[in-house]
């Protein structure tokens, strides 16, 4: 899976877990700041992506992540490093 697939995946998820809209999703958006995901929805999302990808990333993880890009790299390097 490449970063953007991964990318892809995680705006679906956005949109269709928490109704962000579209336009707010960017590699940039801060996590928590610009998309108000609190730690019970970090809880959805990473099961959304072990769903997707069969990577389950760690909470502690996702409390070091600040924006989709750092989620994007450490969801591809895990799958580079498992595959």
């Amino acid at each position: 899976m490449e970063k953007e697939q991964i990318f892809e995946m995680l705006k679906k998820a956005l949109i269709e877990l928490f109704e962000i809209e579209e336009s707010r999703i960017s590699l940039e958006a801060k996590i928590y700041e610009d998309l108000e995901i609190d730690s019970i929805d970090a809880i959805d999302m990473i099961d959304y992506i072990k769903k997707n990808t069969g990577y389950r990333m760690e909470a502690n993880y996702f409390k070091e992540v600040k924006t989709l890009q750092d989620i994007v790299e450490v969801v591809y390097k895990q799958l580079k490093n498992n595959a």
